[in-house]
């Protein structure tokens, strides 16, 4: 059964950096928890289905933050099995209650996007392009996949154009203080990667300054072992004006840390989030979390390893 977590965290959580309130823009958010965008392969036939109606619902706390799973624009964009898209009326219809689901329960909901869309038309609050993992975007950023030699390609600035004039277009269309970007220098995800990941990270993050969008989202760099940071967002997160979102790996004590150290505004959590639908409460709590499952991330049940996971009691 769902439990009810409308309510913002407790009073007395706010020692914790993780659930201090925030203002991201135009957005008071009541805590620095966002559930980051996961792809869960359950909209059938590229449709988002109601019981992901529930799956939001149950992560939903009133001034949360929520970024929906990576949402095609158009029928050639898609590369999983069963993930939505937003390209059709029917799709664009079959968001509504979901959108309205999150709003109900006061939650701020972004849509994550590989190009510009329709998005608006759903009623998201706003969206996040997604420039990281390998995907269109990001092919253009890096110089080991993009062999271009037009104005898209060569120079660091050829190779950012694309992005930038995506973020440009959205934020003309939607307004600037509803766009956020996911960015991930530092990873090779899908054999994508950079000789200066460090310096792209960088341009990208100055670059943005121009656009005044809501916040950027980057993907931590990896560790060697023994736990020994192999990159920083560091100068990302200095050279950024906008809000800076981290996410990677984090657990309740890593996030706290990110905060409390100034590396970056808001944490979002992924797998942890999946498995407990109510972590900023569990955060707010000490108490143990479920531990997620695997083997259910992409299988298309509408309920097991999605809606089961069980709130704390």
């Amino acid at each position: 059964m769902e439990k009810d977590s409308t309510s913002a965290v407790g009073a007395d959580a706010l020692a914790i950096p993780l659930l201090t309130p925030y203002q991201m823009g135009k957005f008071h958010l009541s805590h620095r928890i966002v559930l980051a965008p996961l792809t869960r392969q359950r909209s059938y036939g590229y449709v988002p289905q109601p019981h992901a109606i529930l799956y939001y619902s149950q992560r939903t706390t009133k001034g949360g933050l929520l970024i929906a799973e990576a949402t095609a624009v158009s029928d050639t964009a898609q590369g999983y099995k069963d993930a939505p898209g937003i390209w059709t009326e029917e799709q664009v219809e079959a968001w509504k209650p979901i959108v309205d689901a999150v709003h109900a329960k006061g939650g701020i909901f972004f849509c994550q996007l590989w190009h510009v869309g329709r998005v608006s038309n759903a009623g998201f609050d706003g969206v996040e392009i997604h420039g990281a993992h390998g995907f269109l975007i990001e092919q253009f950023m890096k110089d080991q996949v993009n062999d271009r030699t037009d104005q898209y390609g060569g120079s660091q600035e050829n190779r950012c154009r694309f992005g930038l004039e995506i973020v440009e277009a959205i934020s003309n269309e939607i307004g600037a203080d509803r766009v956020g970007i996911r960015l991930s220098p530092f990873a090779p995800y899908n054999q994508c990667s950079d000789s200066k990941p460090e310096a792209l990270g960088l341009y990208m993050a100055e670059s943005l300054n121009r656009y005044g969008i809501a916040y950027c989202h980057v993907v931590e760099p990896g560790q060697k072992t023994g736990g020994e940071q192999l990159l920083s967002v560091l100068p990302m997160r200095k050279a950024f004006n906008g809000s800076f979102m981290t996410s990677g790996g984090f657990d309740r004590e890593g996030g706290n840390r990110a905060l409390a150290e100034n590396r970056a505004d808001l944490v979002a959590y992924g797998r942890w989030f999946l498995a407990n639908p109510d972590l900023p409460r569990r955060f707010e709590l000490n108490v143990p979390l479920n531990q997620y499952d695997t083997s259910t991330f992409y299988t298309p049940d509408p309920v097991i390893g999605y809606t089961d996971y069980p709130f704390f009691v």
